[in-house]
């Protein structure tokens, strides 16, 4: 996989080549374009661990690991993506070829004659060149924007691939929690069918009413109806993955019974340092510094063009002539070409190059402001969720304890079915909200980690 090139590298990879825009101005244009970031994030609570390295291989799940692994190698999008940083890859290297001479070899053989003569052979072999001496710089300027729009596209490819383990391990967990809920689901609808027994019993002999019995069977219809939407809920999870695998979806895929524990959060650094991690920021730096080349190109197009053209070869009657030194000749050219009138095209081409450039500074400038937005919220959420979690496990046991005991005082006679089957509606709800909340908490760390320009592995996949 490739890794992120910080925007320097790049910028020193281009400006070795000689280029005439300096991309280190993309960066100061962009930067100036937004509002004063404080020096840490204003939602940090603290952490433990690296950003920037294997997030998933933290979770301790390799069953997870090999599924992300499968998604990058099978996912359709990525696929997609990858043909698009190949033809940015070739649309670079066509546009430096103009930087060397072209040089073409030329060879004919010919038979003339004309009736009652006998035929003459002609033999001729040589070479052309032809170049554009790039005085202004033009060439340079279309090479390197191409060149940086290549760099772009593939630093919003490896955003993709950490795009896709993200979907993967979320969906991942997806497919636990549902299974998860249909346990809750299968327990509440067992516990009512005992509760059912119970009313039954007690109406047959005289002490539950007609009303407990309709109460009973209506919780229990209910459960039952729970019961099969979460079974459709899990099968829907399942083909979810299954598609990011880049399988059929089949949902024959078996999900883990239990969800990882949540690590600790990564330690956050300071909101500037997201400029040179972040590869959706780095492809957006890099779209300014190709529009700013693009710039610098349509304005040399303005001015004269110089050529130079020269061909050497040799023509002979018998082909082993046709490179002695008494049958070659030799052509050498220059070639100026300024533009008159045009009907104002090569202006209008500067003022379309400017408007883009302003159109990648404001991408660039809101591609920031939403990374900032994405971490503050996501580590505002992760404190919020670690805090619902205790309290919700709390509820949850407090909750199936009054259950037990609610359940006991009906079978004794000292209270009525409708209070143990609120208390009852009131316990599954609380298992089921925890595990949510726990499903909510892991998919929020892959968030945060995603958010603040983290890789999903420590080491390349072969």
């Amino acid at each position: 996989m490739m890794k992120t090139l910080s925007f320097a590298a790049i910028a020193l990879t281009v400006m070795s080549c000689g280029s005439i825009g300096d991309p280190e101005l993309a960066r100061g244009a962009g930067v100036e374009s937004l509002p004063d970031s404080p020096n840490a994030w204003v939602s940090s609570q603290g952490g433990e661990g690296k950003i920037a390295i294997g997030w998933i291989e933290k979770l301790s799940d390799p069953v997870l690991a090999d599924l992300v692994a499968e998604a990058i190698a099978n996912n359709r999008d990525l696929r997609a993506a990858a043909g698009s940083v190949q033809a940015a890859r070739n649309i670079a290297r066509q546009a430096g070829a103009a930087l060397v001479p072209a040089v073409d070899v030329t060879a004919t053989a010919a038979r003339a004659g004309i009736v009652d003569i006998p035929s003459a052979d002609s033999y001729s072999a040589g070479l052309q060149l032809a170049w554009e001496v790039d005085v202004w710089g033009r060439v340079r300027a279309t090479r390197n924007s191409a060149a940086l729009r290549a760099y772009s596209a593939e630093s919003d490819f490896l955003f993709a691939q950490y795009s896709i383990a993200a979907a993967v391990a979320q969906t991942y967990f997806l497919t636990i929690e549902s299974g998860l809920q249909l346990e809750v689901a299968r327990k509440s609808f067992d516990a009512l069918i005992q509760t059912d027994r119970i009313v039954r019993a007690q109406r047959d002999i005289g002490v539950a009413s007609g009303l407990d019995v309709a109460l009973s069977r209506r919780d229990l219809a209910n459960a039952r109806d729970s019961v099969l939407a979460a079974e459709a809920a899990q099968r829907l999870a399942i083909r979810a993955l299954e598609v990011l695998l880049g399988r059929y979806p089949s949902s024959a895929l078996v999900p883990a019974a239990s969800l990882p524990a949540t690590p600790a959060p990564p330690p956050p650094d300071a909101p500037s340092s997201l400029l040179n991690r972040r590869p959706d920021i780095i492809a957006a730096e890099l779209a300014v510094a190709a529009a700013d080349n693009n710039v610098e190109s349509t304005q040399a197009a303005r001015l004269p063009t110089i050529s130079l053209t020269s061909t050497i070869g040799g023509s002979s009657a018998e082909l082993s002539d046709v490179l002695n030194p008494e049958n070659v000749a030799w052509q050498f050219a220059s070639n100026l070409v300024g533009p008159l009138f045009d009907g104002g095209l090569r202006r209008a081409r500067v003022s379309e190059a400017r408007g883009s450039r302003e159109q990648a500074l404001g991408t660039y400038a809101q591609t920031v402001l939403d990374a900032f937005q994405e971490v503050e919220s996501s580590l505002d959420q992760n404190v919020v969720l670690r805090e619902r979690e205790v309290a919700l496990a709390e509820a949850a046991v407090e909750a199936n304890r009054a259950f037990s005991l609610a359940r006991i005082r009906y079978e004794e006679g000292e209270t009525d079915l409708l209070d143990v089957l609120t208390i009852q509606s009131t316990a599954f709800a609380a298992d089921s909200a925890l595990v949510s909340v726990r499903r909510a908490l892991l998919d929020e760390w892959i968030t945060l980690n995603l958010a603040l320009g983290g890789d999903w592995q420590s080491v390349e996949l072969p």
